[in-house]
């Protein structure tokens, strides 16, 4: 009851709810929108539940409560310089594997729970990026043991078509490759 006399409405209901939901950092307020329709769904449901005489609880109806809570738009945690995490709503470059286990979860509980795609990096866009642009200047997968492997192997099997005349020529990519790895390491 709002005033003790005047029994609130379902929407004002549901207003308040969401709104302590948001202040809990529960659900971001991008979210209100969907969450307040859910929410006001939810109740109406449940009050002609209760109407009825049914059992909340026996029909499965309560059940429609829990999702409420995890109607998060992970989406707008991730900005383009820092990631809001979700749990507790702290502001990160990254999302670390010490600061998720505060949390008692890791990577894969995390994105698990907030239904974040394993392709979408828990990191601020422009750290995403750097990263993204660092990779193509070292370019990681050339350097890689099987890739060296089989451009060697590759090199040696033309030679010895062609009666084994260009073998010196199957160490060039190798030893261009080590250079590569050495001018990126240092």
């Amino acid at each position: 009851r709002k005033d003790g006399n005047a029994p609130q409405t379902l929407l004002e209901m549901a207003k308040e709810l969401v709104l302590a939901q948001i202040q809990a950092q529960q659900v971001p307020p991008e979210a209100l929108n969907s969450v307040l329709h859910s929410t006001y769904e939810t109740l109406r449901s449940l009050e002609a539940s209760e109407a009825a005489g049914g059992d909340i609880i026996g029909n499965g109806s309560a059940a429609g409560l829990e999702p409420q809570v995890q109607v998060v738009d992970w989406k707008g945690s991730i900005t383009k310089n820092a990631i809001k995490c979700l749990e507790c709503g702290e502001s990160f470059k990254q999302l670390s594997l010490r600061h998720l286990r505060v949390h008692d979860l890791d990577p894969r509980s995390y994105r698990t729970k907030y239904h974040i795609p394993r392709s979408q990096a828990l990191s601020a866009r422009s750290a995403t990026a750097r990263r993204r642009e660092l990779a193509q200047q070292i370019r990681p997968w050339e350097l890689a043991p099987s890739k060296v492997e089989a451009e060697a192997t590759k090199a040696a099997a033309k030679p010895a078509a062609s009666n084994g005349a260009a073998k010196p020529a199957a160490k060039a990519p190798a030893a261009r490759s080590r250079g590569k790895k050495e001018a990126a390491g240092g």
